[in-house]
C-alpha cells in the first residue's frame, strides 16, 4: 500500500509510520518539517503547511490516507477536498471528547455529539475541542462519503507521548516511597497504547475500512489502582499508596487530570467517563496489549529522556509532599 500521513512525526504519527513501515507499506509524510525533522530519513516528505499550502500534494496519488494531525474543520475540510480524487480511503483520528457529554457509561458511536454556538471559531480550547473534532468528522465524511473511517480514541498512552500524562504514574511509582493517589482504588480508568491504536489504524487503511469507532482500551476493565500496582511490580517499587479523598482534594485546590492524570472527579456527570462501548472497533480488528507491557515501554522510555526535562502533567515532589503531610498529619 502506498500510504500518505498528514504529520507522521509526533507521538501517534509517528508509531503510526512505524507500523506502516514494519508492514511493508510505502509511505509519505506530509508536514511542516517542525518536529522530528531527522526522523525517518528513508521516508518521502513532502513540505507544507495545511492552512494555506497544500501544494505538494497536487498530482499526486495515494491508496489511503492517515490524519491524526486534523484539528480545525476548515483545515481538513481543504486536505479532504484536495485528496478526494487521489486516495481510496481516509482515516481521519478524532476523540472520545466528541461526544456531547461523560454522564452516561457505556456509550456508543451513536450517541449525541458535542455543539458549539459559534461552529466559525477555530480556537481550541477544552470548550471547542470536542465540538472541532465533531465538526472535523464530518468535513471529511462529506468530502468523502462512504471512503471515511473517524477513530474516536480517549487517553493514548505510551512511549515519545508528550503529554506525560500517563507518563507520571509508571515514572512517579518507580521513585518509591509514600504516593498520593486519588480516591477510590477501583476508580475506573481507560487508555490506548499509541502501538496497538497505530498499528490497527493501518489495517484499516490497508481493507478500506469505514465508519465511527470508539477507540479506548485496555481490552479488560481497568483501574486506577490496579494500574499502579502494575507500575509497582514492573518496577520492582517499594511505593505506598496513600489515598485521598476528592473533598481533600478539592479543597486543596488539585487539578484533576493534570495534577492527578487519570482522574476527572466522582460525581455523576463522569460516570461514563473511561468506560465507552469499543465493540465495533474489535469487532474490526483492534487489539490491545497486555497492561504490564505498555507500562514496561513507558517508563523505559520515560527513563531515557534528560534528567532536566520539564513535566506537563502530575504533582510536583514538593507540592505531593506538602499534600501528603496535611493527609495525614505526619511531619
Amino acid at each position: 500500500m502506498n500510504l500518505l500521513i498528514l504529520g507522521g512525526t509526533v507521538f501517534l504519527g509517528r508509531h503510526t509510520v512505524e507500523a506502516a513501515l514494519a508492514r511493508g507499506h510505502e509511505v509519505t509524510l506530509f508536514n511542516r518539517g517542525q518536529h522530528g525533522p531527522e526522523l525517518f530519513p528513508d521516508v518521502e516528505k513532502l513540505r507544507g503547511n495545511r492552512d494555506g499550502d497544500l501544494s505538494a500534494l497536487e498530482g499526486r496519488r495515494w491508496d489511503a490516507v492517515i490524519d491524526p494531525s486534523g484539528y480545525v474543520p476548515r483545515l481538513v475540510t481543504d486536505s479532504a477536498r484536495l485528496l478526494a480524487g487521489a486516495v481510496e480511503h481516509y482515516t481521519f483520528v478524532s476523540s472520545l471528547s466528541a461526544y456531547a457529554s461523560f454522564a452516561k457509561p457505556n456509550q456508543n458511536e451513536d450517541a449525541p455529539l458535542a455543539t458549539m454556538d459559534d461552529p466559525t471559531i477555530e480556537e481550541i480550547t477544552g470548550d471547542t475541542y470536542g465540538p472541532l473534532k465533531v465538526l472535523s468528522e464530518q468535513a471529511a465524511q462529506a468530502a468523502m462519503p462512504g471512503r471515511v473511517a473517524v477513530i474516536r480514541p480517549g487517553l493514548i498512552v505510551g512511549p515519545h507521548d508528550p503529554t506525560d500524562r500517563f507518563t507520571y504514574w509508571p515514572v512517579r511509582v518507580a521513585k518509591g516511597g509514600d504516593l498520593l493517589a486519588p480516591a477510590p482504588a477501583d476508580y475506573p480508568v481507560e487508555f490506548t497504547d499509541v502501538r496497538d491504536l497505530a498499528e490497527w489504524m493501518v489495517r484499516v487503511a490497508e481493507q478500506r475500512i469505514p465508519g465511527v469507532f470508539n477507540a479506548s482500551g485496555p481490552g479488560t476493565p481497568a483501574t486506577l489502582g490496579g494500574l499502579l500496582e502494575t507500575c509497582q511490580e514492573i518496577s520492582h517499587s517499594n511505593a505506598s499508596f496513600v489515598w485521598a479523598g476528592e473533598e481533600f482534594l478539592r479543597e486543596n485546590e488539585v487539578q484533576p487530570w493534570s495534577q492527578l492524570p487519570l482522574w476527572i472527579g466522582n460525581g455523576p456527570e463522569y460516570d461514563g467517563f473511561s468506560r465507552y462501548d469499543c465493540s465495533r472497533a474489535i469487532g474490526a480488528g483492534l487489539t490491545f496489549r497486555p497492561v504490564a507491557e505498555t507500562v514496561a515501554a513507558t517508563l523505559g522510555w520515560a527513563q531515557s529522556r534528560p534528567a532536566d526535562h520539564t513535566w506537563r502533567a502530575g504533582l510536583s515532589a514538593e507540592r505531593e509532599a506538602e499534600l501528603l503531610v496535611k493527609l495525614t498529619g505526619d511531619g
